[in-house]
């Protein structure tokens, strides 16, 4: 696998690629993406991500400039030739070495698909943009530290406006507000951030769905109920509705945990027997503490593991060793 990426349609190696200054995705953020990553060498969920990329899309009033299926092809098109030029590159590496162990391109891949509205002279106005611009990055998937995994990450809870509050359930590339949020979370040692909505609610985290689970009111609990609920701020929240999160949702389903979409408070947050993040790249990651306070036991919890087990066997990667069993 290596890096390379495409632009409308021309494959490019990186330091080759370019890109107009006055593209305004570069002068002011007015574009969409989507991050999708590879299991067995296959990108996950890509028709969803690319359904969602043109609903990004139309929420700000960009047109795909190509049908959707086609984009598609592009994806996979660069995909093939990244890992074809890996092997290539990796092979040539070997020749002479008593071993090429070591040697093998990482197998998964990350991909970011990005819409700009296009180039256009100096000004706000829409209206001055030419054609949009596609661009297609390929690189290796780099996965968090088995560590974080095994002992639960820390986050933090902070209060702010997000630019993609100007249209909801959009993926803009405006992620300023979520990278001061970022930067603030990883001041205090914490790995993400928490982003609170006015009232004080938790919505999301800065590029992350929130989990919660509940322990259900012993009244309702029966013998084949797990005593658990799952919960998820709803869309009407504000959130991004994530790909993974609605393959979470599914795996609780088929593990007997109900899923409610509700709103979540600090008092409910800091309550819940576990809590995780999810997000396509590093799929479930437990979270023990938020702000000062530790969640439930201070470890990953049971249900998170089941649920990662389950969500890895729903993505065909049930034989792959779970995160936390790596280095």
């Amino acid at each position: 696998m290596t890096r390379l990426v495409s632009i409308d349609g021309v494959i490019h190696r990186p330091e080759e690629a370019r890109v107009s200054v006055y593209d305004r995705g570069f002068l002011y953020g007015d574009s969409v993406f989507e991050t999708i990553r590879t299991y067995g060498g296959e990108p996950f969920a890509l028709e969803e991500h690319l359904a969602r990329l043109e609903r990004s899309a139309e929420r700000i009033a960009i047109a795909l400039p190509i049908p959707r299926d086609e984009l598609g092809r592009e994806v996979v098109a660069l995909l093939r030739a990244a890992t074809a030029a890996g092997s290539a590159g990796a092979t040539a590496g070997a020749q002479g070495s008593a071993s090429a162990a070591g040697s093998a391109a990482p197998l998964e891949s990350t991909i970011r698909v990005m819409l700009t509205r296009g180039s256009g002279p100096l000004g706000l106005d829409p209206s001055h943009a030419g054609a949009p611009l596609r661009v297609i990055l390929v690189e290796p998937l780099k996965p968090l530290p088995g560590g974080l995994y095994r002992g639960g990450i820390a986050v933090v809870t902070i209060r702010t406006q997000r630019a993609g509050d100007a249209a909801p359930g959009a993926k803009v590339s405006n992620y300023l507000e979520s990278l001061l949020a970022l930067r603030e979370a990883r001041a205090a040692g914490a790995h993400e951030a928490l982003i609170l909505d006015p009232s004080g609610h938790v919505v999301e985290g800065t590029t992350s769905n929130v989990f919660l689970v509940e322990r259900r009111p012993a009244a309702h609990e029966g013998a084949e109920d797990p005593g658990h609920l799952l919960i998820t701020p709803p869309k009407e929240a504000g959130i991004l509705v994530g790909i993974t999160r609605a393959h979470v949702m599914h795996v609780a389903g088929e593990l007997g945990m109900p899923v409610c979409c509700e709103p979540v408070t600090m008092a409910r947050l800091l309550a819940a027997e576990e809590v995780f993040i999810t997000s396509s790249l590093r799929e479930i990651v437990p979270v023990v503490r938020v702000d000062a306070h530790t969640i439930g036991a201070g470890v990953p919890g049971p249900k998170t593991r089941a649920l990662h087990a389950a969500f890895r066997r729903r993505v065909g990667a049930g034989a792959m060793p779970l995160p936390w069993e790596t280095a």
